[in-house]
C-alpha cells in the first residue's frame, strides 16, 4: 500500500466530497494547506486525539503545509457536537492554563519543525459584529437545530444556547482564514467542518475537503473522553499508561494497533490472523502496550514499564517492583488496619476500609487482614496491597 492510499484509508471513516477527488489532488503534487484544531477545554490531550495528530504528521512528512490549531477563542463558546448538555463556560484564564502544555504533549506525535502552531484568537477576536453577521448569512439555523443531539435536547425541554449556533460559524472561519484545502477531525466534527467547506466555496469558489477519522474507544468501550474518565492521556506516566492498555478488552487490540501506533498495516494483518488462529491475546496486548509507550516515550522507558507490569501483576514480585512509597514518619507506627488504609489514602472512610477488608482484598506483605480493628506495627519495606493497588512503606 502506498503512502497516499494509507493516508486515505487508515483510521478514516469518511472523506468529503469523496476519496477519488482527494486522491487526484494529492497525486497532483501541489502543496496543500491542512489543519487540525483542538479546543483547550481540558489540560491534557488523550491518545484518541492522537489519531488525527498522526494523520497531520503523515501529511507533514509528505511536505504539505500543516497547522496544529489551538482553538483558544472557540473554547470560549464551547463545542457541543458530542455533548447532551451545554459545556460550562470557561474563562480566558482557564483556557490559557489548559493549552500551556498542549504543544509539549503533541510533540510526542508531531514534528514541530514541519508543523505550524497557531491560535484562532489571532483572527477571531478581530472580527467586528458586522463581519460576524455577514458570515451567518451563509448558514441556516434549521440545519443546526436538526442535529441529533441538539434536537434531543430541544425535545427534552433542555436549554440550547444561542451562542452554540456560532460555534460552527467560527470554526468555518478558521478554515476560510487559513485558506484550507483539507480539514482533519473526528466524525463528530463533520457538521462543523462542513461550515469551512461552505465558506471556501461561497467566498473563494474553492473546493475543500474533509477527512473524518474514526474514534479510538476508551477504556470502558465508549468514545475516549475526559467527561467519562476513560481516557489514556499522552502525558500519563509510562507505567500507568502501560497498565491502562493492559486493562483493555481483547477485542480492542486490533483497533488500538491501527489507530494508536505506527505499526505497519501488514504487521497488523498478521496479528489479526494470529488472534483469529487462537493466539493468546495477552501476548499481543503486551506488545501493544509496549509499542505505545515506546512511541510516546523511549525504548528504555517501555522496557522498564513492561518489566514493572510483569513483576507486579504477573509474577506478583512486589519486593522487586517499583511501587509508590509512603514514609512511615507520616503515619502512626502502630494502628488498626482500617486506620492505616485511611491514613495512606487507600480508603476514604472507615466504612469503605471495612468493606475492603471483608472482601479479603487487604494484605500486609503475605498476611491477609481479616479484621478492621487488628493492630499492625508498621515497618519500612512493608507492602500494603488492596486488590491491584500496592504501596511500600519507607
Amino acid at each position: 500500500m502506498d503512502a497516499i492510499e494509507e493516508l486515505l484509508t487508515r483510521g478514516v471513516e469518511n472523506i468529503i466530497p469523496n476519496k477519488e477527488k482527494l486522491r487526484a489532488l494529492l497525486i497532483g503534487g501541489r502543496k496543500l494547506n491542512i489543519y487540525l484544531g483542538i479546543d483547550p477545554t481540558a489540560t491534557n490531550i488523550h491518545i484518541g486525539h492522537a489519531v488525527a495528530l498522526r494523520k497531520l504528521q503523515a501529511f507533514a512528512k509528505l511536505g504539505h503545509n500543516v497547522t496544529f490549531l489551538i482553538g483558544d477563542f472557540t473554547a470560549l463558546i464551547g463545542d457541543t457536537s458530542d455533548k447532551e448538555s451545554e459545556r460550562p463556560i470557561l474563562t480566558s484564564e482557564q483556557i490559557e492554563k489548559n493549552f500551556q502544555t498542549y504543544k509539549e504533549q503533541a510533540q510526542k506525535i508531531l514534528d514541530f519543525s514541519k508543523v505550524k502552531v497557531r491560535h484562532n484568537s489571532e483572527w477571531l477576536k478581530k472580527l467586528t459584529f458586522e463581519e460576524i453577521i455577514k458570515l451567518t448569512y451563509h448558514f441556516s439555523a434549521g440545519d443546526f437545530y436538526s442535529r441529533e443531539l441538539i434536537k434531543k435536547r430541544l425535545n427534552e425541554g433542555l436549554h440550547v444556547g444561542l451562542h452554540e449556533i456560532l460555534y460552527p460559524v467560527m470554526q468555518g472561519y478558521d478554515s476560510y482564514f487559513m485558506d484550507t484545502d483539507i480539514q482533519l477531525g473526528g466524525t463528530d466534527q463533520t457538521f462543523n467542518m462542513q461550515a469551512g467547506r461552505v465558506l471556501q466555496k461561497d467566498l473563494r469558489k474553492k473546493e475543500s475537503f474533509i477527512i473524518a477519522n474514526g474514534f479510538l474507544e476508551g477504556t470502558d468501550g465508549r468514545k475516549m473522553s475526559k467527561t467519562w474518565n476513560n481516557a489514556i492521556w499522552l502525558n500519563d506516566p509510562p507505567k500507568e499508561m502501560y497498565g491502562k492498555i493492559m486493562s483493555l478488552k481483547d477485542d480492542l487490540i486490533i483497533q488500538y494497533f491501527s489507530l494508536a501506533t505506527n505499526t505497519p498495516l501488514e504487521k497488523i494483518e498478521e496479528i489479526k490472523r494470529a488472534l483469529s488462529g487462537g493466539d493468546n491475546p495477552m501476548k499481543w496486548k503486551k506488545q501493544l502496550a509496549y509499542n505505545i509507550v515506546k512511541e510516546l516515550y523511549t525504548l528504555p522507558i517501555a522496557d522498564e514499564a513492561q518489566k514493572q507490569f510483569e513483576l507486579q501483576f504477573q509474577k506478583k514480585d512486589f519486593q522487586q517492583a517499583t511501587l509508590p512509597l509512603v514514609p512511615i514518619t507520616s503515619l502512626n507506627s502502630t494502628a488498626s488496619v482500617s486506620q492505616i488504609l485511611i491514613d495512606t489514602n487507600i480508603a476514604s472512610s472507615k466504612s469503605q476500609a471495612k468493606r475492603l477488608i471483608s472482601q479479603g482484598s487487604v494484605s500486609f506483605d503475605d498476611y491477609k487482614a481479616t479484621s478492621d480493628e487488628l493492630l499492625i506495627t508498621l515497618k519500612p519495606g512493608t507492602i500494603i496491597g488492596v486488590g491491584k493497588i500496592h504501596i511500600k512503606l519507607s
